[in-house]
């Protein structure tokens, strides 16, 4: 095999494979060789369990590695598969603010950097680019869990100046993906709000948000949360190398009608639709979610920014060829043409008449089956009681 390394700086080429390189050249081309040969198990090879096949580059990296067979056969055994790798951290603030008009919620907490679930189509893939990282397979195997977040949060809120509104869980990546189970941070979170009849938002994809039912079911009687169960289908097979370590979708709609059957007021998100391949879903999705309690859905179109235009590509490649450019020539359609458009409103939605007709089925869906629509939502904001000051003689100047 020859590995060619370009640095992206100088556009400078030094080749391996025969050819010596110097001290400093072997240095800077180690990591980008890990990255392209050793993380799978070969060129155009699916991995069981997880939803990225390669870990491409992220857009600020220094040097871009290329494999090219050169004929000779790989001795020994394939690669072993990646293994989740967690690295933990302490969070200099946990309380992440936007002002985005096409956003339900203005605040949010992500206790995790990363998420296992290795969703292919996860938007928040290119926020591991920050990193250095790989916004393929690193996102799902190399993450990171902020473990002071309780602590953080507890000070943030109790800050003079803090205006309740609000959080949301699940912004960016999961908050109950499965190294939740380990780390419970999420559920360190929602003690903290809890205490202080915060009110607060959750999207998942996992039915792990049952084992918090006896904090959310207390937080409901007081109408300070509202859940959010995203399905994208109800193919299990499809699931399974779409999201692989998300909850299968019949247990999703199991999660809601768990949840409504307990008090806690938990709705439905399709999200992402992907066309010709997820829409065909949406009407039966909505209906499955009614019979399961659901009064509240939304929807959102995929999105394709940065680096995750070619790992959707390369996963349509490997899993429906033959659907392939079907499915990014109506991505294309509803993005005005190119890939991704991150104007604010038109992203979630997109346009064109795909994107329209999509907008029709789901309201004459959401119509037939008597949902509202997720920004219709009010939790009571005049309950929150700040955190007291952790040593006495603070509270005198409180």
């Amino acid at each position: 095999m020859i590995v060619t390394v370009r640095d992206c700086a100088r556009d400078h080429l030094r080749t391996a494979g025969g050819v010596a390189l110097s001290e400093t050249g072997w240095r800077k081309m180690a990591p980008a060789v890990m990255k392209t040969d050793s993380s799978h198990p070969g060129p155009n090879a699916p991995i069981k369990g997880r939803g990225a096949a390669s870990n491409r580059e992220g857009r600020f990296e220094a040097t871009i590695a290329e494999a090219v067979d050169d004929g000779w056969e790989r001795d020994g055994d394939p690669a072993a598969r990646p293994t989740t790798i967690v690295t933990e951290e302490r969070a200099r603030t946990i309380i992440s603010r936007n002002d985005s008009p096409d956003v339900a919620f203005d605040q949010s907490i992500n206790p995790y950097r990363g998420c296992e679930h290795g969703c292919i189509y996860c938007y928040a893939r290119p926020s591991h680019s920050y990193l250095n990282l790989s916004p393929g397979l690193d996102f799902e195997t190399k993450l990171f869990a902020k473990t002071n977040a309780a602590q953080q949060l507890r000070m943030e809120l109790r800050k003079p100046g803090y205006r309740v509104s609000p959080i949301n869980l699940g912004a960016n990546t999961d908050p109950y993906q499965p190294i939740e189970r380990r780390y419970r941070l999420t559920r360190q979170i929602l003690e903290v709000l809890a205490e202080h009849n915060h009110p607060l938002t959750i999207v998942t994809k996992n039915a792990l948000v049952e084992r918090d039912l006896d904090l959310l079911a207390p937080l409901a009687r007081r109408n300070l949360v509202h859940v959010f169960l995203s399905v994208t289908s109800l193919d299990n097979r499809l699931a399974a190398k779409l999201e692989p370590r998300a909850s299968a979708p019949h247990r999703r709609v199991a999660a809601i009608a768990a949840l409504n059957a307990a008090g806690v007021p938990c709705g439905v998100l399709v999200a992402p639709i992907i066309p010709a391949l997820t829409d065909c879903w949406l009407e039966q999705i909505l209906e499955r979610a009614r019979d399961a309690g659901a009064r509240a859905a939304g929807y959102t179109v995929l999105r394709l920014p940065w680096e995750l235009k070619d790992l959707v590509r390369e996963w349509l490649e490997l899993h429906f060829p033959d659907r392939a450019e079907h499915v990014l020539s109506l991505v294309r359609q509803m993005r005005g043409g190119r890939d991704n458009d991150p104007r604010f409103v038109s992203r979630m939605r997109g346009e064109g008449q795909f994107a329209e007709l999509i907008r029709r089925r789901f309201a004459i869906a959401c119509k037939r089956f008597g949902y509202t629509q997720t920004r219709n939502i009010a939790l009571d904001s005049t309950l929150f009681r700040p955190p007291r000051a952790e040593h006495p003689q603070q509270g005198l100047f409180d």
